[in-house]
């Protein structure tokens, strides 16, 4: 597994519904921006991606919610990748509160689609590899 890669974000009042709590489909771009975020640190680009005639795909994201985040909250976004022998790849985030106290965790599985074979790439830890300035980031 890589190292966790981490972002920070401050809660806007509009992500927050009538309970004034983040809504829920909110962790998901947040979890969506902390993994843009890290494969623009590690030097990948959609420019990149689609250069190579492939794009990232979320196939399955489970959500465990533990403490509620309000409108002003600084929170911190983790990432980091669990590489398979296979097409998919695992990312495991936490969006903790600035205090430490943990938010929420993130389990997702993703993989790379061939965006003409419209099929999930095999290895595509070796993409990310070769499209990257710092593989390290990715635990490569």
């Amino acid at each position: 597994m890589s190292e966790q890669f981490s972002v920070r974000v401050t809660v806007r009042g509009y992500e927050t519904d009538t309970q004034g709590h983040v809504n829920q489909s909110v962790y998901i771009n947040y979890a969506e921006h902390a993994r843009w975020s890290l494969l623009q640190a590690a030097g990948i680009t959609q420019t990149g991606l689609m250069g190579k005639g492939v794009g990232p795909v979320a196939l399955e994201t489970t959500i465990r919610y533990k403490r509620e985040l309000l409108a002003g909250d600084e929170v911190d976004i983790t990432c980091a990748f669990e590489w398979s022998d296979g097409r998919t790849f695992s990312v495991l985030q936490t969006i903790s509160k600035a205090d430490g106290t943990v938010a929420a965790e993130l389990k997702g599985v993703g993989g790379l689609l061939d965006l003409k074979d419209r099929k999930l790439v095999a290895n595509p830890q070796d993409y990310f590899k070769e499209l990257s300035t710092d593989p390290s980031l990715f635990g490569l």
